[in-house]
Order: C-alpha cells, then sequence, then structure tokens
C-alpha cells in the first residue's frame, strides 16, 4: 500500500518571529512526519521573539533553531496557508485551502496572555492537520 503524500502547511504572519513560528512548530509536533511545516513573514523581523522561544521551551520545544523567513523564501504549492493577522500585507500563496486565524500578536502580552494564544494555536493546528 503507498505511503500517502506529506501535508504541506505553510503559516503566515508579518514578522514570523511569534504566532507563525509557533504554529510551524506545533504542525511539527502534532503532524510529525506526515506534514511538513514552514512559516514565513510579509516583513520578517529576521529574529525569533525570545519569549516565543521561552513559552515554546515550556513545551520541550527548541524555537532557537527556527529561523525568520520571508516570504520570498518560501516556493512550491501548499495544502494549506494559515494567514494570521497580516490582512492585506500577506500575498496569494498557491494552496488547496486557506485559513484566516484572527489571532492577537502575543508579543506585548503578559505571560499568561501569551500562553493564551499559544494554547490556541496548539488548538487549532491539531483541528488542522485533522481535516487535512
Amino acid at each position: 500500500m503507498a505511503t500517502p503524500a506529506r501535508k504541506r502547511v505553510l503559516f503566515v504572519c508579518i514578522e514570523n518571529s511569534n504566532r507563525s513560528q509557533m504554529a510551524e512548530a506545533f504542525a511539527r509536533m502534532h503532524g510529525g512526519d506526515a506534514v511538513e511545516a514552514l512559516s514565513a513573514g510579509s516583513k520578517p523581523s529576521g529574529r525569533i521573539n525570545p519569549k516565543a522561544a521561552r513559552f515554546m521551551g515550556e513545551l520541550g520545544y527548541d524555537l532557537t533553531a527556527h529561523a525568520s523567513k520571508s516570504l520570498a523564501d518560501v516556493t512550491g504549492e501548499f495544502d494549506a496557508v494559515v494567514t494570521m493577522g497580516c490582512g492585506d500585507d500577506c500575498p496569494w500563496v498557491p494552496a488547496k485551502r486557506r485559513e484566516d486565524w484572527a489571532l492577537p500578536d502575543p508579543k506585548d502580552l503578559d505571560d499568561d496572555g501569551y500562553r493564551a494564544v499559544r494554547d490556541e494555536i496548539s488548538r487549532r493546528v491539531r483541528a488542522l492537520l485533522a481535516s487535512l
């Protein structure tokens, strides 16, 4: 029996330093080898927010191994593209499915607020992967 092709999922926000990075990490954690997860930003900051690294570290994921990337660095077609708060700054990327998650940018939130956004991203990633 043939092995199903890996699903390609792209998460996009403006800076690619918080939300999209955490979503990429959760897709890797929850999807394992069945998913190729990427993230990018419409105006990447060039760094991972230390808070994102700290709060993903609480769950055993090393976000410091990631890099902030531009959408220009991402090629190919995706099974799903998820945008998070970049509005008109998110250009069109070829995808079978598109979703926009209206999630606040957690960079200026307190610790509890940051964790709440992180946990909501995890929940949404699980639901997305289960539906692909």
